[in-house]
Order: structure tokens, then sequence, then C-alpha cells
């Protein structure tokens, strides 16, 4: 099925002279993106539910394909499944043209591989997201278009992304306080005799409530630092962590809060304490202008300060779409990539988020993530509650 609106749209959904800049600074004519974040970025949020579970279907799989010719917004076009042609006479879909006709990866790409062939001699330099395009695609690209030169266009995407929206960031806020809301509700049911898959269960419930993706939870209790759901039994005076992502319209909410099962003595609380000293410290570092390293330097410089440096973690990172992008902070982190923001200045609208955790070999895992936009003025933290001891008190 072959789709165009009748009036070609003359507006898009991100900073087209922005990505023809970076394109530029790559040297690229053309850009196919192929990853379902990249794709609903570039839609302005549009993702196609049929696959938001598993893109598996038939002997294939679906692959949302876009491709932009730098400097000709008028010649984008969205390579959909056939269902999405609902979605487009809904209209869903911005772009120019419309081929609403693939089921797996082999004819998406096909129609991308025609496309880029009617635009002539102009695209001879080709961006793709090499992780998000399966070999069998890669492969009919390269066949379709033997004359042009793939490179890739990873990095100038992430930097399309690296400075939020304010819509982009009403999303963040909204996962953040909807994911820290559902860990306090989950907290709250905790009791003696329950294992971590039913506070795993749990949560999964409270985030699916408050409308979001349940993702993933690591979770750790008593003094065991193992993170991995398991049918490991609460007992009276243990501490829980629970660090879980939510997804709301597919905007990560990644926080990590404290409960307990009772009440929190002395060292429990000062050990708390060292973790949120490190957490302010780097949330002090937070601003435009300032350069990204400096937030990485001032938490490692709390960590070197404290009594239990020797099993504290400290990192901090991007996130958005993703978690784990642009602005890039370090490149000792736990996800290794260049450190590209640790010597460029921070920017309003970036969004960072700082976690450290304390593997204490009595006590347990003791950890805070938080989430920080950068702001004219400083710092913003969304769904900045419940950052003391969640005490659990017992029934007597």
């Amino acid at each position: 099925m072959d789709n165009a609106h009748d009036t070609i749209a003359t507006t898009t959904p991100f900073d087209t002279a922005k990505l023809d800049r970076l394109m530029d600074e790559a040297g690229l004519d053309v850009l196919i993106a192929t990853s379902r974040h990249n794709v609903q970025y570039l839609l302005g949020g549009y993702r196609f539910f049929f696959f938001d579970v598993m893109e598996a279907i038939g002997t294939s799989r679906y692959l949302p394909v876009f491709v932009y010719q730098k400097a000709h917004p008028e010649n984008a076009i969205y390579i959909g499944n056939r269902m999405e042609k609902f979605e487009h006479d809904l209209g869903r879909i911005w772009t120019p043209l419309v081929k609403t006709g693939s089921w797996g990866t082999i004819d998406a790409i096909g129609h991308a591989v025609d496309h880029v062939r009617k635009l002539g001699a102009t695209a001879r330099r080709v961006g793709i997201e090499a992780s998000f395009l399966p070999a069998d695609a890669r492969d009919h690209l390269l066949a379709g278009l033997a004359d042009v030169e793939l490179r890739e266009a990873h990095f100038t995407l992430e930097r399309l992304r690296a400075v939020k929206s304010p819509a982009e960031l009403d999303l963040i806020r909204e996962a953040s306080e909807r994911v820290v809301d559902a860990m306090l509700a989950t907290f709250g049911s905790c009791v003696p005799g329950m294992t971590k898959n039913d506070i795993v269960a749990r949560l999964r419930r409270e985030e699916q409530e408050r409308d979001l993706v349940f993702e993933y939870c690591l979770i750790a209790a008593g003094k065991s630092h193992n993170r991995a759901p398991s049918n490991q039994r609460l007992t009276e005076g243990d501490v829980i962590s629970i660090d879980s992502g939510g997804n709301y319209r597919g905007y990560i909410g990644d926080l990590s809060r404290m409960g307990i099962l009772g009440e929190p003595d002395a060292e429990l609380r000062e050990l708390l304490q060292q973790v949120e000293d490190i957490q302010q410290a780097a949330r002090r570092a937070i601003r435009p202008g300032a350069m990204g390293g400096d937030i990485i330097a001032a938490g490692e410089a709390t960590v070197k300060s404290s009594p239990h440096r020797a099993v504290l973690d400290f990192t901090a990172h991007g996130i958005g779409l993703v978690s784990h992008e642009a602005p890039r902070l370090t490149a000792i982190g736990p996800v290794p990539y260049s450190p590209y923001d640790a010597d460029r200045p921070l920017e309003r609208g970036m969004v960072i988020s700082i976690e450290t955790a304390l593997l204490h070999p009595a006590r347990g895992y003791i950890k805070l993530e938080d989430t920080l936009i950068v702001t004219e003025s400083g710092w913003e933290a969304p769904g900045d509650h419940g950052r003391e001891w969640n005490s659990l008190r017992l029934m007597a």
C-alpha cells in the first residue's frame, strides 16, 4: 500500500536545521533510521502499538524505516507495516510520503532502496544504524545501492536528541513521578515472608496501573547484593532496594529507592546519608555551561572522602528514549562509550541520571538513583520523593 497526503507537510516535529548541520558534520547526504526509538523521535512520538512487546512476525520481524534527505524534509518517507495504514488514516504520521505495505525486513528496506534511488546522484553517502539494522536488510541495502557509501549514523541521531524539547521533558517528568509512586506503593505492601518475585510482580502491577510500560526491576534484599528477582524471602529487619525502569510513551523513568521491614537504626541512617551526600554533591555541579565531566568529578571527590569509599559505586549518564544516551559523561561507567560531553558544556534541556550504591558487607545493598533535568538556573529533579528510608512498621 502506497499512501501520500495531498498536502505536503511544511513542518517537522524535530529541528531540521540541527539535523542538517549534524549530517554535514558526519558527511551524510541521506539518513536511514531503523531503531524504534529514533524512528519514534523523528515521527514526533508516533510508535506502532502492535509491535510494542515483540517484533517477530511470521518468518521475519517488524522493521520501521524513516528516510531523510539532508535539507529536503519534503522528501522524507516513513515505511511501516501494512496495518499502519489505519494509523496513517488517522493522521498520526507526518511525513509527506508513507508506505504501509511491508511485513518483514527485506520488503521494508526494499522500499527504502527504491526511495534513495529516486533521490538521484545527490544521495551518495547514506547513514545507517548498524546496531539496529538486521543483517539481511543490510545485505539487501548494499546490493540495491551498490554505488553508495554506508556510514554509521548513531552518533548523529543521538546528538539530535541530546537536548529535550518541552514536550519530551513533560513525558520524562511523568515517567519519573509515576515510577517513584509505584515504588512507594510497593514498599507499602511488603511483609515478612514475601519473596523478591512477589515484590517485582506487585511493582509491575503498580506501574501498569499508572499507565507505565514495566521494563525491569533490579531488587536486592537483606544482606545480599544480588539484584535478580528470585524466591529469596523477606524477614523482619531486611533492607529492600528497588531500582526500576518504567516507560511512559517511550521515555524512561529510571530511579531507585530504599525500604526496610521495620525501623532503620543509626548505622543504616548514616549509610543512606553517605549515599545522599554523594548524590547532592553531583547535583551541585549541574547547570548550563558547566562541563559534563564536572558531575563525575564532584561525585567521585565525595566518594573519596567517605569512610565507605571502598564499597561505594557512583556514576552518572544521560537518559531519555534510551537508558545511557547523551550527554556522555564518562568512559569508565557501567556502559562503555567515549566521554564526548565530559569537556563540553551542559545545555538546558539535557537529562541526567545520577546513581550511587553502597554495597555494605553486613547491611546490604543501599542505593539512590535520581533523574535531573538541566534548567536555566541549575537543575530540576522530577520524582524527587521517597528518598529517605521507607519504613514498613511491622504488626506487633
